[in-house]
């Protein structure tokens, strides 16, 4: 025989409302994935060779704490302690020639120092290559006051000058928990 339970809110042992019903079936959860944000490089942003660049994302597809910085210092800082999934793509390659890409690497950069040696590499240095996309990620703890991430990386050319295009060059973060 089955049981059947009625409730329209549970709580927990704090009396912290976890789900609450509406009656009709929509459930809604009280944890939140928040601050979270995605942004993206809205043009082309032109590099030097080889050198370690940060990546400019300055066009925002959500911000929903006002955590991500998209004009002065491209970086994300949550002002909720806890961890959070880092996650992104830079694609890199020559601005004209496009064959004479070499390689790509992408950092994700904690507090200004590299993560905890987090590379994303592509090297196409025996055959050279068109374009090339090094897609990341990272869990990575927040004390949600001065803690912040940025993304650098890097193209080498054979010739030409190197960019980041802003085709399928994005970056994003949201809190997973505490």
């Amino acid at each position: 025989m089955a049981s059947i339970i009625k409730a329209n809110q549970l709580q927990d042992f704090g009396g912290n409302s976890i789900i609450t019903s509406d009656g009709a079936g929509n459930l809604t959860t009280m944890k939140t994935n928040y601050p979270a944000f995605e942004a993206y490089l809205g043009s082309n942003q032109t590099v030097s060779d080889g050198v370690d660049t940060k990546v400019q994302f300055n066009t925002e597809v959500f911000d929903t704490d006002n955590c991500y910085d998209n004009s002065t210092n491209y970086r994300f800082t949550p002002n909720v302690a806890g961890k959070y999934m880092i996650y992104g793509s830079l694609r890199g390659s020559a601005n004209t020639n496009l064959s004479n890409l070499q390689k790509v690497i992408t950092f994700i950069f904690k507090n200004g120092s590299q993560y905890n040696a987090s590379q994303f590499r592509i090297d196409f240095r025996n055959n050279n290559g068109t374009q090339a996309s090094t897609p990341f990620s990272q869990v990575i703890e927040f004390n949600g006051t001065s803690d912040y991430v940025e993304i650098f990386a890097h193209t080498d050319v054979s010739a030409d000058t190197p960019i980041f295009q802003a085709q399928s060059t994005f970056f994003g973060a949201y809190r997973i928990g505490s």
